[in-house]
Order: structure tokens, then sequence, then C-alpha cells
């Protein structure tokens, strides 16, 4: 099968969405009149049209099976098929519908919320050292080599900045910069706030981290890029194929989707994020998924260059995170807030609408063009939960990504591809970290992350200084 390259678009169409069939998720769109038909995500509408992959109609075999077609799952796909390997990738959906393709598009080292002072605590420093190269400059060049070696624009650019909304924050902001170059990194430094105007025009910061390292993409292309590369190694695509039931048998380990049963010989990969639990018994479940929110502005009137003249990548300190960065044409991405319910587009809208104001006072007349929402999962100890089976056929799955892990589900992905092939002992670093249960994380998200942000609220109503973010 021939497939096309994603294309960048100038500017944005007014297409309708292919990638909304999940009733808790929704699009928004200023002006859009049709509400029976989803709009176009700002991501969606900013790539050419592409591709579409039919359901599985026929039982199939495969050396491995890659459930889910995110960034891990497309990823681990494309890697296995490089090595040689038969490969089948499997979507319920449309590829990028669900976090891979409704993400902020922020690069941030660390896996997950784990940054390099958790890992300095938790672990003896050489494989401190070596996860946090993993989960950083390892990450960020994967990305550099699968753009060159496919001839990929995903609009990568460099440069990230996180920035204090109080004064106490710095303290923790120049211990994790001064934890990173303790392992290694120099590609980090503080600036206070004089400096920070040169970066940021906003009256709302204290100072911040400038991480070199990290930066910003267009989530969704990179997405469509990795599925590129996988289907010119003969990997299989298939779409609207659910997976209801995973057995194991003598001949391997067997997928049931209502089209047809898939065969995978060798490994059988879980890359379905936060409905990993659905194949978990509930003792084992150890995140909570939230829902989150993301617009992006019409043109603005002044040229956002004034708001963020070095072009990078921003997320702050407030407990609620803001995040934020220009994309094409003069537009601002804003998004933030995590929620145990789906709030409405119009509750969204004018939440978001006043945190731009709020960070930026001078955008008077700012409206949204586009809006949407997505979910993501966290742990309790903020690191991803990786997992492999002892079958004979391994079961691989990596959830709990906490709403950082664009660059890092593509070098996990590699991960468990040189774990298959036996390359190397990548994969079994990650599932060495040890994580606590939540029975009923998922069922009690609704109830427990309201009650969980009000007691961090009062606290840091008390403590203000302290550095607590969701």
């Amino acid at each position: 099968m021939l497939i096309s390259k994603p294309t960048l678009l100038n500017d944005v169409s007014s297409a309708e969405s292919l990638l909304v069939s999940n009733p808790r998720l929704w699009n928004w769109r200023k002006d859009h009149l049709n509400e029976t038909v989803a709009p176009a995500t700002y991501y969606e509408a900013s790539l050419a049209p592409w591709n579409r992959f039919d359901p599985l109609q026929a039982d199939t075999q495969c050396d491995v099976l890659v459930v889910g077609g995110g960034l891990l799952g497309a990823s681990t796909a494309l890697h296995l098929a490089r090595s040689g390997l038969d490969v089948v990738l499997v979507e319920k959906d449309s590829i990028g519908s669900a976090a891979s393709g409704r993400n902020g598009g922020q690069l941030t080292p660390g896996l997950a919320r784990w940054e390099a002072a958790d890992m300095i605590a938790h672990l003896p420093l050489d494989e401190a050292r070596r996860l946090w190269r993993f989960a950083s400059h390892e990450a960020m060049d994967l990305l550099d080599q699968i753009a060159q070696d496919y001839g990929l624009d995903f609009d990568r650019r460099r440069g990230h900045l996180t920035a204090a909304v109080h004064a106490g924050h710095m303290g923790a902001l120049v211990e994790g910069a001064d934890a990173r170059r303790y392992l290694g990194d120099t590609s980090v430094e503080i600036v206070g706030s004089y400096e920070l105007e040169q970066e940021i025009r906003s009256p709302l910061y204290h100072g911040a981290v400038v991480d070199t390292l990290g930066g910003q993409l267009h989530p969704l292309a990179l997405l469509r890029g990795l599925v590129y590369g996988l289907v010119q190694h003969g990997g299989r695509v298939y779409e609207g194929s659910l997976v209801e039931e995973i057995e194991q048998t003598e001949k391997g380990a067997l997928a049931i989707t209502p089209g047809g049963t898939i065969l995978a010989r060798q490994a059988l990969v879980l890359a379905v994020h936060d409905t990993t639990s659905q194949f978990l018994p509930t003792q084992s479940n150890t995140t909570v998924p939230f829902y989150t929110y993301v617009g992006v502005t019409e043109p603005l009137e002044c040229p956002v260059s004034e708001l963020l003249p070095t072009d990078r990548a921003v997320y702050d300190t407030q407990f609620q995170i803001d995040y934020y960065r220009a994309v094409r044409q003069n537009r601002l991405l804003f998004g933030g807030q995590g929620t145990g319910t789906s709030w409405s587009p119009e509750r969204i809208n004018d939440y978001l609408l006043d945190r731009i104001q709020t960070v930026f006072p001078q955008l008077e007349q700012v409206q949204l063009d586009f809006s949407w929402s997505g979910i993501s999962d966290f742990t309790l100890n903020g690191a991803t939960d990786s997992r492999k089976t002892e079958d004979t056929v391994p079961v691989y799955m990596v959830h709990g990504w906490s709403g950082h892990g664009v660059a890092q589900t593509v070098r996990i992905g590699k991960a468990i591809s040189d774990d298959v092939m036996g390359r190397n002992e990548d994969f079994a670093m990650l599932t060495d970290i040890t994580h606590r249960s939540i029975p009923l994380g998922h069922q009690l998200s609704g109830l427990a992350i309201p009650v969980v942000k009000a007691a961090i609220g009062m606290m840091n109503a008390v403590n203000p200084g302290r550095l607590v973010s969701f």
C-alpha cells in the first residue's frame, strides 16, 4: 500500500473531523454551523487530507501485533517493521483520534512527571543518569533521526521554558536545574524576571528555567509520519478495529476484533494509553484518567513575536498548568486544566480566554478559533507504568503519561522494539520502576480529582510558594 507523507498547510482548512468517534471527546470551532458533524481540530485543519485505512475483515497472523494507533503504537510498529518483522497495527477509531493527535505538542525532557531530581532520589546515580539520558537527549535525538530518515516535516522547533508564577517556586526550579546538571545535562539555565522579559512579555512570572533541549512540534504530523514510515517497511494498518479480548494460546497471543482475529506469534503491544486498565485486573490498575483542553486563537492583532520573542514553548508552575506556544499564521496555542469529568466547549472557551488574558493582558480582543478536549492519565509517583508479561508471547504495555509524553512515547516505542529483538535492556530499565495500585482510579476519577484539587488548593493558600502542579 502506498500512502502520502503528512503535509503541513500554510494556514487552516475548514474540514470536518475524521478523528472523533469517542463520545467522551469533543471538537469545537467558531462559527461552525453544522452541529451534526464535528469540525476538525487545529491539527487536522492545518494538515492536507490524508489516507484512511480499512477495518480488519478477515483472520490474519503476524510476528507482532500493536494495538493503538497513537505515538507509542506507531513508533513501536515502525521500529519493529524496520527490523524486518511482520507487523500489524490496529486502531479502534482513527489514527490520532486520542491523546497523540490532541495534545499540546510540547517536548519536555523527563519520564512523564519523573524529572531529574526524582530519578536521583529513587535510583543509584549511574541508573539515574542512564534513565535521564534515555528520557531526554535520546528521545529528542530520535525525533530528529526519524525526520531525516523519512524526509518528514512536523514543524519541529527547539527551546522550552518553565515559568514560575510565584517567587517561591524559583527554589524548586533551581533545584531541578541543578539535578539535571548533576546528571550531566548542560542544556538548562535559570533566568530571573528581568531576563525573562526577553522570552515572555507577561507580567505574571518571577523567573524561569530555559531548556534548549525541549521544544515543540505538530504532534499529528509526527504521528502520521511514523505511520508513513511503517507502511514503507511493509507494516499493515487497520482502523476501526476494536480489540475486544486478548487470549494466550499455544500458537501465540490472539486478539479478537469484530472483523476477525489476529494471531501474534512473537509479541503483542498494548499502546492504548488511558484504556490500558480495560485489559488489567482491577487490583493491578495504577492510573487515574483526567480530561485536559487545548485552544488555538484566531490570528492575533499584534505579532505573536511580541508575546514570545524567542519562539520557545512555555508551561508554567500554577496548579492548573498553563501551557502555550506560537503556531503558524500568527496564532497562539493555549492549553491547560485537568478535570475528572469533561467540561463543555463553552466552559472551556471561557476558561482558556480568561487564562490567555491573565498571562497576556495586552490581548484585549483575543478570540479562539479552535478548541478541543483530550484524555490523559497519571500515576501516583509521576512516572510512566511500563510492563511486560511473562507469557510465552509477552504483552507489553505503557501508560500513565501525565500529559508529558510526546517525545518519550516515541523513544519508548523504540525501546519495546529493541526488547523484542533482544538488543538491549532499555525497556527492562523502565519496568523496574515500582508503582502503587489505585483499584478504583478509573471509576472514581470524577469524584477523586475535584477532592484532590480542592485539598491542594487549600495547601497552596497556606503555603503559596510550594510548587504543586496538575
